[in-house]
């Protein structure tokens, strides 16, 4: 009897291990600019998001604690107009592992200066996929399927589908009846919460999101064993983003992902054959002028 129920424990443990939670999300909040004593408020805050990111299942695929996400959220409270009610910009960085590495690439970046909450230690954080609860939850929960969706991308082609619908109900949800909360519509900015996931569903960014696919399975992890093969893939990846880029100027997600992207690729091509190189840089400095002087080096021999 002992051993049976040994094997029913085991067999549990095993089958909770293989649905753990999706994210391993790092949260921190930064609240040196707002004037307020009860500092034990913003400390609530941050447990409260944390567990908010960590201790629920977002999707129903399963999960090994292993292959949780690692992911950052650095929230920084700019601005208490009232007591209660904060203002922050946040930004939101996901990464994922290099296959037979122990490197972890920047995978999705964002910095979104349009958050603005309601929190008090006496309001729980709750959520509920199907209907509205609070600007909070709801600009949580987007980020959470944004950034299981850029991960699912990166592992199969077009593996985000389901994660990226899931934010737009939750984005339907908070401007429908969510008041006046900033960053949720598309005249509100170009690089808002809208336009990031407008970017991802829209027909025209197939080609983006496959080139995730591309970049990380055939690029990135075969780097190591192959670094040629590679670096021919990666390019094929910034030659489709360049197209892109003339096709849908200043696009949100393309700027995300030379955010991330920036540094890696320059380390990528800058042992690469000369006319690797060369054609890199030709792009990169096209295409992500904010990072042009990164790229100087690839011009040294």
């Amino acid at each position: 009897m002992f051993k049976k129920i040994l094997v029913l424990l085991c067999v549990y443990v095993v089958a909770v291990g293989a649905k753990a939670q999706e994210l391993q999300c790092d949260v921190v909040v930064n609240s040196e600019q707002v004037q307020y004593t009860d500092k034990q408020l913003f400390t609530e805050m941050q447990t409260r998001i944390f567990e908010f990111m960590n201790n629920r299942r977002w999707t129903d695929q399963a999960y090994r604690a292993e292959e949780r996400i690692k992911c950052r959220m650095l929230i920084n409270l700019v601005e208490m107009p009232e007591i209660g009610i904060f203002k922050a910009n946040v930004q939101v960085v996901s990464v994922r592992p290099a296959y037979g590495t122990g490197y972890e690439s920047i995978l999705f970046s964002v910095i979104d200066k349009d958050w603005t909450f309601q929190f008090t230690d006496a309001q729980p954080l709750d959520f509920a996929e199907n209907s509205y609860t609070s600007n909070l939850s709801s600009m949580l929960a987007f980020y959470a399927y944004l950034i299981i969706g850029v991960d699912g991308d990166s592992f199969s082609k077009m593996g985000g589908s389901n994660a990226y619908d899931r934010a737009r109900n939750i984005m339907n949800l908070a401007t429908s009846q969510g008041g006046s909360y900033p960053g949720w519509k598309p005249f509100e900015g170009n690089r808002n919460r809208y336009w990031i996931l407008d970017n991802l569903q829209d027909p025209q960014f197939v080609t983006f999101r496959e080139g995730l696919y591309t970049m990380h399975r055939q690029g990135l992890d075969v780097m190591a064993e192959s670094p040629e093969k590679a670096r021919k893939s990666v390019l094929v990846v910034l030659q489709d983003i360049q197209a892109l880029s003339k096709l849908k100027p200043g696009a949100a997600i393309i700027r995300s992902f030379f955010d991330a992207k920036a540094d890696e690729l320059t380390n990528m091509f800058k042992t690469a054959p000369p006319a690797d190189k060369q054609a890199a840089y030709t792009i990169l400095n096209q295409v992500d002028a904010p990072n042009s002087t990164k790229y100087q080096v690839l011009l040294q021999r």
